[in-house]
């Protein structure tokens, strides 16, 4: 049907190109002619106004061609029917359901499944849905150039929740009157997402956030689910899937909750560590069940042997009973033999000691004598020492009164030679700041003297003193 459909299209296309080819041929036919017959009337015009003698000219008129008129239109009429009857063939491809709206009934009832449908031309139309499964997805978080939409819900606690949801569903096909009729378009947009949305947002405050991320997420999945498929299947949409593929905490939660993941696991760890033990403390038990098992095997096996070593023993006595006996005399003459040998080992030892004795004796008489005469040397060594110090001290003591004899007997020739040393040295220890200058003491050629005099030659009131005064005595 479909091939049939094309090839009465591509009829209908040949035949309304064809009518139109014709006429504007019969038109470019007409206009040609009418040029060329405006030519013939010019060349007689011409002729007639030529001179009496001329050659008449040899022109003669001719009819216009006809334009195929009737020509045209039936095949135009043939190509608009079988356009028309391309145009009642409507097919419907798999995977897709159409509708049938009239211009003058509206919808009307009734779903066109994938195949070949005759419908009416010009009047009727069809309004193809696609049927095939269609997916809802929302994103957890919002993330720059993304383009699914952010579901957030709030909690019991009322924190907010992110959620990443997927929901898988189709079109009915019994009811593609309704949606056409009744749901605005599209109906992703203006019915399933709103629907999905506000189902997750009524029902997350009933669940608290540790319920819906973990202990009862199946359980709010599950209802969510079953009120999205009753609110849209009264729309004609049938919901296959929803399931919440990811659910993003707040960031403080989520620390909080990883913080007693890890301790979980921490005593999980525990517990997998006392059980270890436990089978470590029952193998080690087994171990020492099996061993004292063993232990008990092996002495039973010991005494065994044993009992049969006996026996062996008790049968062989019999013949070793008189070896023995000469075992025994042997042993008593050996043993008489050592008793001897004792006797005159200590008689031996005891003589050496006596010697020993003796020995130690003389060496130790020989060590006091010794020990004496070392003292005594030492004592006549130390009442030498102390001699030659006292000698040496009486030395000492004669020489640094001997030099200090001659030292005074120096000084008092030198203070009887001048008298002034006296001074010197008086104002040399009384004070770090007086400054002491030598002179001679003839005191020739010295200026210092000579204002001296000079000052001394006059009183305290200015006027000269008396020639009875004595100079001031020279250093």
């Amino acid at each position: 049907m479909v091939f049939f459909k094309f090839m009465l299209m591509l009829i209908c296309f040949g035949l309304l190109v064809s009518a139109a080819g014709a006429i504007l041929y019969d038109l470019f036919l007409v206009f040609e002619l009418g040029r060329l017959l405006g030519r013939g009337q010019q060349r007689e015009q011409a002729s007639a106004d030529s001179p009496p003698g001329a050659a008449p000219g040899a022109v003669l008129p001719r009819p216009r061609r006809a334009v195929r008129w009737h020509t045209s239109v039936k095949l135009a009429l043939l190509g608009a029917l079988a356009g028309l009857l391309g145009r009642s063939i409507l097919v419907v491809p798999d995977g897709q359901a159409a509708i049938c709206v009239s211009q003058i009934s509206g919808v009307r009832p009734g779903t066109l499944y994938p195949g070949t449908h005759l419908i009416v031309p010009l009047t009727e139309h069809a309004r193809f849905f696609d049927l095939r499964d269609r997916v809802f997805r929302t994103a957890a978080l919002g993330v720059r150039g993304q383009k699914l939409e952010v579901l957030d819900v709030q909690a019991r606690e009322g924190l907010q929740i992110g959620l990443a949801v997927r929901v898988r569903y189709r079109m009915d096909p019994s009811k593609l009157v309704y949606i056409e009729a009744n749901l605005p378009a599209p109906v992703d947009d203006e019915i399933v997402a709103p629907v999905v949305l506000s189902t997750f947002q009524t029902l997350a405050p009933n669940y608290v956030v540790r319920e819906i991320f973990a202990t009862k997420r199946e359980e709010f999945r599950a209802k969510a689910a079953q009120t999205i498929t009753t609110r849209l299947a009264s729309d004609g949409i049938l919901v296959k899937e929803v399931s919440l593929e990811q659910v993003e905490l707040p960031d403080e939660y989520a620390k909080g909750l990883e913080d007693l993941l890890l301790k979980e696991q921490e005593d999980d760890r525990t517990s997998v560590e006392a059980d270890i033990e436990q089978k470590r403390v029952a193998i080690a038990t087994s171990q020492a069940e099996a061993q004292k098992i063993r232990d008990v095997k092996r002495a039973e096996a010991s005494a065994q042997s044993q009992v049969i070593l006996a026996k062996a023993q008790a049968d062989s006595m019999v013949y070793t009973l008189p070896l023995k006996q000469k075992q025994i005399e042997q042993s008593r003459l050996e043993a008489e033999a050592r008793k001897q040998t004792t006797l005159e080992d200590a008689e031996a030892r005891a003589q050496a000691k006596i010697i020993d004795s003796k020995a130690d004796q003389q060496r130790q008489s020989l060590l006091a004598d010794s020990e004496a005469n070392r003292i005594r040397v030492l004592a006549q060594a130390d009442q030498q020492r102390e001699n030659l110090e006292a000698e040496a001290e009486a030395n000492r003591i004669r020489l640094t009164s001997q030099a200090q004899s001659e030292q005074m007997q120096l000084e008092a020739a030198a203070l009887k030679a001048n008298p002034m040393l006296v001074q010197l040295t008086v104002a040399q220890r009384l004070s770090d700041k007086v400054e002491i200058m030598m002179v001679p003491n003839d005191g020739k050629f010295f200026f210092t003297n000579d204002v001296l005099r000079s000052a001394m030659a006059l009183d305290s009131d200015g006027t000269p003193a008396r020639h009875d005064a004595r100079p001031p005595a020279r250093p």
